[in-house]
């Protein structure tokens, strides 16, 4: 008689002994350190990304795929700018703050940029630009460079930082939802972290 043996493969799930949801906005004091790191470095490209990371709010596959043309006119970085979001197909604008300007105009002068050129080319040939795997292991290593937990933090710090920074400040939803390019309040309240009694009266008190 013929005994079959069975033998199962045990898969762990991917998310075994991870964090999962929502990443953590950086600290103020995270991003200073890590911007005067990478100017005693001299990692301009790094630093312009940082910024304009920083800055735009934008998700990373819209940070990456922006053309020199979308942040400057002529050959002067503007202080604001408007983008086509992918996800959503809604135009968002932000603005671009000095330092940024200033990082961004020695990146472009430093790769001799077109305007037509993408702001972050890859220096893989088979990418026309930066990749958003290649994004999130940069922003990896600027974790590990602080001495942060990787699990803690994603390209959505990122986009979260300067919204949570804002919201904190003036408690203004609207703005946070203008500025993220959110098409539903409820989306901001989620993304932020927030309570929804406590939004949705914040939002009362917001409104013109």
């Amino acid at each position: 008689m013929d005994t079959t043996t069975e033998t199962r493969i045990h898969r762990e799930p991917w998310n075994k002994g991870k964090l999962v949801g929502q990443k953590a906005p950086f600290k103020l004091k995270d991003i200073w350190a890590l911007r005067v790191r990478l100017q005693m470095e001299g990692r301009v490209r790094e630093l312009a990304l940082l910024n304009l990371g920083i800055d735009s709010k934008l998700r990373g596959c819209d940070l990456v795929a922006l053309k020199v043309r979308d942040v400057c006119h002529g050959d002067q970085v503007a202080s604001r700018a408007v983008v086509m979001q992918h996800k959503t197909q809604r135009p968002v604008q932000f603005e671009i703050t000095e330092p940024a300007r200033a990082a961004l105009r020695a990146w472009i002068r430093q790769a001799a940029l077109e305007p037509d050129d993408y702001l972050f080319p890859s220096r893989l040939h088979d990418s026309p630009h930066l990749g958003t795997r290649q994004y999130a292991r940069i922003l990896g290593h600027w974790v590990d460079e602080q001495g942060l937990d990787r699990a803690d933090y994603g390209t959505h710090s990122m986009r979260r930082t300067k919204a949570t920074l804002i919201y904190r400040r003036t408690k203004n939803l609207r703005a946070v939802q203008l500025l993220l390019g959110h098409s539903k309040l409820e989306s901001t309240v989620r993304y932020l972290g927030i309570e929804v009694d406590d939004a949705l009266e914040i939002s009362e008190q917001t409104e013109i």
